[in-house]
């Protein structure tokens, strides 16, 4: 393990952790993690991923910033209004640490390209803000037996919860289906803290890393739920479910779909 004086420096406040030590950090530098959505979620998520020294981050957006944007996605900003998510991103993460190699995805995931993308990754991140790409990727990583860590937040609410295939829940063991199109409204619908996808972002980023570290107790089998109007925190047990259909003991879902096809055009 050779460091440069610039990279002992610059992780230093890991190196001293037991936990991590020049081994672990190593192993940051060694990971690679895709992050799927480069605005509220994505974000927090990837500046901290940047910062901690992950070597590769994708990021995969095909969407470009608004205005409407910049009250909460961090990587952005006035300048980048008009330029790809994932690119304004890239600009951001390597100015912060020239460590991190940005690898930008400037497409939107479906059926045909989620494998191969998530493929070269070692953690998947789940940073959309949709029901029918959450549950291609849940599914896609399941067949790949990639570990997933997912959050989602509205209003003043967020949940974090991280998935293990095959020996903890899947997304599906929670909720089975996507829910009818119009049953739970958008942020832009409903509005959102802006400050929430900070909290649940760092959330999703400590998970990536203790993935990656092996160390702490992770999310599997867990739901946290946080509540911003009450400072409350809560756990809920989601036990695997033997009967899922993706990733139970008789999996029926065995191809992907575009649920977005498939569901929002209901």
């Amino acid at each position: 393990m050779e460091f440069s004086e610039d990279q002992i420096d610059r992780y230093s406040r890991h190196i001293i952790l037991k936990e991590v030590g020049g081994e672990g950090q190593k192993k940051l530098l060694d990971a690679k993690v895709c992050v799927v959505g480069a605005g509220g979620l994505g974000c927090p998520v990837g500046y901290y991923l940047a910062a901690a020294g992950i070597g590769t981050l994708a990021m995969v957006d095909n969407d470009e910033v608004e205005l409407s944007n910049l009250q909460r996605q961090i990587a952005h900003s006035t300048a980048t209004i008009g330029v790809n998510k994932a690119e304004s991103a890239r600009k951001t993460f390597e100015a912060l640490n020239p460590d991190c190699n940005v690898v930008t995805i400037k497409e939107r995931l479906n059926k045909d390209n989620v494998l191969d993308i998530f493929r070269e990754y070692d953690v998947i991140v789940d940073g959309t803000d949709n029901f029918p790409t959450r549950y291609l990727i849940n599914d896609a990583c399941v067949m790949l037996d990639k570990p997933l860590v997912s959050g989602a937040i509205l209003r003043f609410e967020g949940q974090v919860t991280t998935i293990v295939p095959h020996e903890g829940h899947c997304y599906r063991c929670l909720f089975e289906e996507p829910p009818p199109p119009g049953l739970v409204p958008s942020c832009s619908e409903a509005g959102v803290l802006g400050v929430m996808a900070g909290t649940v972002g760092a959330l999703q980023a400590t998970e990536v890393l203790k993935l990656i570290l092996g160390q702490g107790r992770l999310l599997t089998n867990q739901l946290v739920i946080y509540d911003a109007l009450g400072m409350d925190f809560r756990k809920v047990k989601v036990p695997r479910n033997p009967d899922c259909p993706v990733c139970g003991k008789s999996p029926t879902i065995t191809e992907l779909t575009d649920y977005e096809q498939d569901y929002c055009s209901i």
